[in-house]
């Protein structure tokens, strides 16, 4: 087997796994953008614990396959980059989709979020989406709601009910 069918079976294996093995991954396709920016994308996806893969179309494109992603396989063309992720995929959504919008020549393809294939607008919808800690926090706070009125209610009432009191001895009753 020559060098060059290696190295293309070794990065289509290591998309199929990284496709089959992360909970979420993007696609994305550029052109005409600087490796320096390239590598500031790289950095601020690292910090959300996101790795980014170069691959060529036709390599991602059998690797996707293989992986039962047909739909997303058909919609690659050009120079191809994935975002795979174990972490919060609205984080790193708002990062493709923000960068995908300072910057013409990139463009969000799909993904896969837990086994199902989204469309670019559905990854753009999640990027609008607040991050899992505030959705976590808010939906906590919802259920604690109930409980807070209802402490308050009966906080209230002995309150009322010491006023009472209060008021009768005030007035030197009985």
């Amino acid at each position: 087997m020559k060098v060059g069918q290696l190295y293309r079976q070794r990065i289509a294996e290591s998309v199929q796994e990284g496709v089959t093995k992360k909970s979420n991954t993007f696609v994305v396709t550029y052109s005409g953008i600087s490796s320096s920016k390239m590598d500031r994308l790289r950095k601020d996806l690292k910090r959300k614990k996101a790795d980014v893969l170069m691959s060529k179309t036709s390599v991602a494109r059998i690797a996707l396959k293989n992986s039962n992603y047909q739909t997303l396989a058909e919609r690659l063309n050009g120079q191809l980059a994935l975002i795979l992720s174990d972490s919060d995929a609205s984080e790193i959504s708002k990062i493709i989709v923000k960068f995908s919008k300072d910057y013409e020549g990139f463009i969000v393809q799909g993904g896969v979020l837990n086994g199902a294939v989204l469309t670019s607008q559905e990854v753009n919808t999640l990027s609008d989406l607040p991050s899992r800690e505030v959705l976590l926090s808010k939906f906590v706070g919802t259920l604690q709601a109930p409980v807070t009125r209802f402490a308050a209610a009966l906080n209230a009432k002995s309150r009322d009910f010491v006023s009472i009191l209060k008021q009768k001895s005030e007035k030197g009753g009985n």
